[in-house]
């Protein structure tokens, strides 16, 4: 008979599981309700509860599941499926009877308890505005400044960042997101110097070698780790590094580790990011590969050779060809559509370059073309 799969960190339906909000500046509670083994989740329900830290689940007195009634919630209780590795800032108090029978239908990620039970007491003081977070930042590289009192900050359109740079100017971040493009990060071993980080996701970058890998013992307080798009050899350190340290509480998803190979033949592949995800394959990602490729050639001949009309009917071959790659499986959903449609914009921008032209007729006659015929 097969080992039966069980969470990392010990945890069973009933169990109710505290930690301490910096947002509330207080400890919260939560109650485990259900796992699936075969997805690895566990359902969290949310508590009605913030106080002191609490030694049994007596401390906590009456609990009661926390109802959402601020801005468009209509009075949902606030229960989700998580990852079921129970972050190392946790604890096991106790257990109660189930409050909640059913599982839930809503999926979350990074067991942020606390975060709509902040925002309802904010609701519930009578101000109906947004949570202030003065906390929280979106930046990019270039807009990056000096603010120490940042903990959360997410770095987006990402070309070039020296994470020497940003730890100098966010060294008390707990939680941190880098996204680029085929970016680069330098000096990523400085990462090392964010003692407090809980959460780090890194995403679509690259110039890190194993050398730069995080440490456990320079990041003790390391909760979740998710890299996406990141190199070879910095994936294997990572993974490495960080997957003994799982059943202390830390949930690892480290994926599309790239060789520089990989990376200098998709440089300007705008559908690159295909390679890898769920639901669509090695083989289908190959076929939608080279059919943009002879969108892209064909574009570029029907230009030259001043053939407007033939553009309407090289959309249509564009969308009849994601038709049947979609026939079988219907894995063209909303962002792969989106992504469809930024590829062909994608293909005009280059001619545009080439040619030295306005050609947002080209553009339009394209996409006219495929809205004639896509299915997706």
């Amino acid at each position: 008979m097969p080992r039966q799969r069980v969470p990392p960190r010990p945890i069973a339906p009933g169990d109710i599981v505290t930690r301490h909000s910096p947002i509330l500046n207080a400890w919260v509670a939560a109650q485990i309700t259900h796992l699936d083994p075969e997805a690895e989740t566990a359902a969290v329900l949310t508590l009605d509860w913030s106080g002191p830290e609490p030694a049994t689940v007596a401390d906590l007195g009456d609990v009661a599941p926390l109802v959402l009634t601020h801005h468009a919630w209509n009075g949902r209780v606030e229960h989700c499926h998580h990852e079921w590795v129970l972050p190392r800032g946790f604890k096991v108090i106790g257990a109660l009877p189930l409050l909640r029978d059913q599982p839930p239908n809503a999926y979350s990620h990074g067991w942020r308890v606390d975060d709509q039970l902040a925002r309802q007491r904010h609701w519930d003081t009578g101000d109906h505005g947004d949570l202030p977070q003065p906390w929280k930042a979106t930046r990019t590289a270039a807009e990056l400044d000096h603010a120490p009192e940042i903990t959360d900050l997410t770095v987006r359109r990402i070309t070039t960042l020296d994470c020497g740079l940003l730890v100098e100017r966010h060294p008390h971040l707990t939680d941190l997101s880098l996204h680029g493009d085929l970016g680069l990060l330098t000096a990523a071993e400085r990462l090392n110097e964010l003692a407090s980080l809980q959460r780090l996701r890194i995403v679509n970058l690259f110039g890190m070698t194993g050398h730069d890998r995080l440490l456990p013992e320079r990041v003790p307080a390391l909760e979740s780790l998710l890299l996406s798009g990141i190199p070879t050899g910095y994936a294997t350190a990572m993974r490495r590094a960080w997957k003994p340290q799982i059943p202390h509480g830390v949930h690892v998803d480290i994926r599309r580790a790239r060789k520089p190979e990989w990376v200098a033949e998709n440089r300007d592949n705008p559908l690159r990011d295909w390679d890898g995800r769920e639901r669509i394959g090695r083989t289908r990602y190959t076929k939608a590969v080279a059919q943009y490729r002879r969108t892209r050639r064909a574009v570029l001949e029907a230009l030259t050779a001043d053939d407007p009309r033939r553009l309407v009917e090289i959309g249509r071959e564009y969308g009849e060809a994601f038709n049947a790659l979609d026939r079988r499986t219907g894995f063209i959903e909303t962002v792969e559509r989106e992504e469809l449609f930024t590829a062909l914009d994608h293909l005009v921008d280059q001619a545009e370059t080439t040619l030295a032209q306005d050609l947002t007729w080209a553009r339009e006659s394209l996409i006219a073309g495929v809205e004639q015929v896509r299915d997706w």
